[in-house]
Order: C-alpha cells, then sequence, then structure tokens
C-alpha cells in the first residue's frame, strides 16, 4: 500500500471520528453486528432495525459506503445508517473490500453479495423482500449505481464474471454526491483521477474504462433515484450529468441540489447526523422511499 493511501485513510478516518465523536447506539434502535456474507474477513454486515417495530416485517435499506473506493467500513456509518432505521427501516450497513488490496471490481461483487444475503436472510431479521431500497455515497454512489445497472442491463453483466442469482431489481435507490463518469473532465476533481490508479487494474484499459463508467450502462429500467449534491460538493458536476443521462432514458428521479443561504455543505454531508440540513435531506431520501412501498 502506497504512503498516500496509508495518509489518506488516516486523514479521513481522523474527521470522521470527529464528525460521530460522543454518538452512541440509539435506545430505540435493535442492532445485529458482524455477521458474515462472505468467506473474506472484510466482508460482514450489521443490521440495524426500530425496536418499535420488532418482529415485525420491514421495509429494507441498503446502504453502500463511501470512502474514493479506497477506504471506509461499516463502523464508519454506523450512526448514519442507525438514524435510518430511526426513521422505519431495516437497515444494512457492510463492509466490502477496498483498493488498492482488492481492485475493481471487488466493491461491486461484494455489493452483489450482500443483496443476496439480504434476500436469503429475510425471515431471520424481518425483510420485506418486496420493498428493498438502496443509498450510496460517494463512491458508494458509483457502486451502487452499476449494481442497478447489473440489475437492468444484461450486457453490463456478459462484460463482468459475476452476476445475480436471481431477478431483482431496487425499489428505489438515492445516490449523494456520488462519481458516475470518473473521467468527467473536472478541474476540482484530481482526487478522482488520483485513485483511479489505485481502484483499476490498468489506466489504460479501454475495457475497464468502459465498466466503470456508469453512464455507459444506465438503460430504461434503471430504478427510481433519489440523487443529491451540495453547494460545496467537489463532486457537484457528476450530479448534473447523471441527470442528464436519466432524463434521456425516461427514468423518475428528484434532483436535489443542497445550497443554503448561510453554510456551505460539503461533501456527503448527510453523514453528518447532527447537521439540520443532513437531517431534512435524510428525511426527504426516506419519504421518496416510501413512495414505493407496496
Amino acid at each position: 500500500m502506497s504512503e498516500y493511501i496509508d495518509n489518506l485513510r488516516r486523514g479521513i478516518g481522523e474527521n470522521d471520528k470527529q464528525r460521530d465523536a460522543g454518538l452512541v447506539t440509539p435506545d430505540d434502535v435493535e442492532r445485529f453486528d458482524n455477521i458474515s456474507y462472505g468467506s473474506n474477513n472484510i466482508q460482514v454486515l450489521d443490521v440495524y432495525r426500530p425496536l418499535i417495530k420488532a418482529n415485525k416485517k420491514l421495509p429494507v435499506i441498503v446502504s453502500v459506503h463511501g470512502g474514493g473506493w479506497v477506504y471506509g467500513d461499516k463502523e464508519c456509518y454506523q450512526y448514519y445508517c442507525m438514524s435510518l432505521a430511526q426513521r422505519g427501516f431495516a437497515v444494512v450497513n457492510f463492509s466490502y473490500r477496498l483498493a488498492p488490496e482488492y481492485k475493481f471490481p471487488a466493491s461491486l461483487k461484494d455489493t452483489c453479495k450482500v443483496f443476496e444475503w439480504v434476500i436469503e436472510n429475510s425471515k431471520t431479521y424481518g425483510f420485506d423482500t418486496e420493498n428493498i431500497f438502496a443509498l450510496g455515497d460517494s463512491a458508494g454512489g458509483h457502486i451502487l449505481s452499476l449494481f442497478s445497472c447489473m440489475c437492468t442491463n444484461p450486457k453490463l453483466s456478459e462484460y463482468l464474471d459475476f452476476s445475480l442469482n436471481r431477478n431483482f431489481v431496487p425499489k428505489a435507490i438515492a445516490l449523494n454526491c456520488g462519481v458516475y463518469n470518473p473521467w468527467l473532465g473536472n478541474e476540482d476533481d484530481n482526487l478522482t483521477k488520483t485513485l483511479l490508479a489505485e481502484v483499476m487494474t490498468d489506466l489504460s484499459s479501454e475495457t475497464e474504462i468502459y465498466l466503470m463508467n456508469v453512464l455507459n450502462h444506465i438503460k430504461e429500467g434503471f430504478p427510481p433515484a433519489f440523487i443529491m449534491t451540495s453547494n460545496g460538493d467537489f463532486l457537484k458536476k457528476q450530479t448534473v450529468v447523471l441527470a442528464q443521462k436519466l432524463t434521456e432514458v425516461n427514468t423518475e428521479f428528484v434532483f436535489k441540489f443542497y445550497s443554503p443561504d448561510v453554510d456551505q455543505l460539503g461533501h456527503v454531508f448527510n453523514c453528518d447526523i447532527r447537521n439540520k440540513y443532513a437531517q431534512e435531506c435524510n428525511d426527504e431520501e426516506c419519504r421518496f422511499f416510501r413512495k414505493y412501498i407496496k
């Protein structure tokens, strides 16, 4: 592992610790921790449920964490995900294999495994498999949108050496400050360009460049999407081009640009659950999901 990635992980980790300092598991949430969904010791997940709905079947949110493909795990998303459970959902919060130790598409393979796990373990954890939703932040938005393409565009699965073992499409998704075309010209986004060298097996591979560009794979049938960015998000141009693509294929979506007059909202501000604008965003995304519950 390079010194650059080591320092990046350390720096983001300190920021996440400061963001969540003092937070504890809420009294109204039950949690099931460190459940294996694969053979690698990284492939573990947590399930969070509102206690008030114990033993009841619940709609599910699968959360795909951010971190530039190289950082993060379920621990740094636990309080954010538990706050979503407090809104009436069962929430699945998982760790996936990171680059550069595991190159693309390892994280996408892990995401497929998690959705398989949710369906196969629905009775044990009270998951309503008719109402499975998902959200992804930053690089997690990239992974989730590629997964959604796999569910709705058979040609993408043909290029990859894996696929879901069943017909499945998330009921609706939320994509927060995500990356969709990693090669989109953006003078403010040298970080993404640097990280690609860690994620890809070959920076010059036309196949990998094609596969990792979500815009190449979005077709009619892509799930309804709540997509958002903010005034301080260095990836805000990515959300604009995603909205254009979703319009082209007639996908239902909501595009929110959070830009309060007095505050600069940074990248994935929604994870800071004590921030009032994060609470507003998370409320809106959960309301969006509820529109699609049968």
